[in-house]
């Protein structure tokens, strides 16, 4: 049984939109927990996009910040990331992840992310 699944990929051409989601309807969860989308990057998977807290508290990385919305929608349980004014540099896979032992705040590092997607695959083209 698959705990997270992201969709919402594919082609899109420079300072057009992509909106990625992901389904946390399998992962069973006693609270909220912290989650977040990540990006491959040089390391896989490796660069933090953006993420939010149990108390709704956002952090994005400086290269999305004013372009990329991250959300969250607890009733259908889903994810969102709305990626606007892509750039050639946003192509990459990206994932979902949650960090199911943080529940006040939300870490930066993937290692401590213990729950992850397969990865959708972002293509931008010029």
């Amino acid at each position: 049984q698959v705990g997270l699944m992201e969709s919402g990929g594919g082609s899109v051409q420079a300072r057009g939109s992509l909106r990625l989601s992901c389904s946390f309807s399998n992962l069973s969860l006693r609270r909220d927990v912290c989650m977040a989308w990540f990006r491959r990057g040089p390391d896989e998977p490796g660069e933090r996009v953006a993420n939010i807290s149990p108390t709704g508290a956002i952090t994005y990385a400086d290269h999305v910040k004013g372009r990329f919305t991250i959300s969250k929608d607890t009733a259908s349980k889903t994810l969102y990331l709305q990626m606007n004014n892509v750039e050639t540099v946003d192509s990459d896979k990206y994932y979902c992840a949650a960090a199911t032992k943080y529940i006040d705040f939300c870490p930066i590092r993937p290692y401590n992310y213990d729950v992850w997607g397969q990865g959708t695959q972002v293509t931008v083209s010029s």
